[in-house]
């Protein structure tokens, strides 16, 4: 669907991808091919940098492929997943980087809360114009 708003919350299980329209929404989920294991040691047996694991980049892939016909773009998520695909999307899809006009951090909201809370952001922004 070609929409001039898509919204898109996501952490590392999982990417919601809302098409926005004036009288609707499509909605798309998409999850990586690996399970993401949270490992975040920073010391003791097993530790091995202190750094957590990147996200899968065929994940961030599908979710820029998902995103690339929309005009404007918000990113939302809890975690450090939206950063990830925010430095993905500008290093290997810059056309669809240069599209992103916020990026929030909010926590596990329902489907119809990421619709709202996108049209407001998007109607703030577009007053703002």
């Amino acid at each position: 669907m070609k929409t001039f708003h898509a919204a898109v919350w996501l952490d590392h299980n999982e990417a919601r991808i809302f098409h926005i329209a004036k009288d609707g929404f499509d909605e798309t989920v998409i999850h990586p091919e690996k399970p993401h294991r949270h490992l975040h040691r920073k010391s003791g047996p097993g530790a091995v940098s202190g750094k957590r694991t990147q996200g899968d980049p065929a994940f961030y892939e599908e979710i820029s492929k998902a995103l690339a016909e929309s005009e404007e773009l918000l990113v939302l998520g809890p975690s450090t997943a939206k950063l990830e695909l925010i430095r993905y999307v500008h290093k290997h899809h810059a056309q669809v980087g240069e599209k992103v006009i916020g990026v929030e951090t909010v926590d596990h909201p329902s489907d119809r809360q990421i619709v709202a809370y996108a049209r407001h952001y998007f109607e703030v922004a577009d007053a703002e114009r």
